[in-house]
């Protein structure tokens, strides 16, 4: 079975997330190995996106917490929620 969204065929997660941004992941989070002059691009076009639509974390926000209210079984909130210090000493791994 095939998934389109407005046209684009979505195969991937990230897929379906960049079709749902309107724009792609990386452009938020980086990619591993960009240089100084890489990063100050993206984020550049990452604040013009912001100064465009200034809703737009706003409806992020939504959308995520959408996607976990529809999807409880893919995540675990309690790990999401807890603090990285209680995950690792969990773990066993001192923080």
């Amino acid at each position: 079975m095939r998934s389109y969204i407005g046209g684009h065929q979505a195969v991937t997660t990230n897929d379906f997330i960049e079709l749902a941004l309107g724009t792609p992941v990386e452009l938020w989070l980086g990619v591993e190995g960009e240089s100084e002059e890489e990063r100050a691009a993206r984020e550049d076009a990452a604040r013009d996106i912001l100064t465009d639509n200034p809703t737009f974390p706003d409806d992020l926000v939504r959308m995520a917490a959408q996607v976990i209210e529809d999807n409880p079984d893919l995540f675990d909130v309690v790990a999401l929620v807890r603090p990285a210090r209680q995950r690792t000493a969990r773990k066993g791994v001192a923080a």
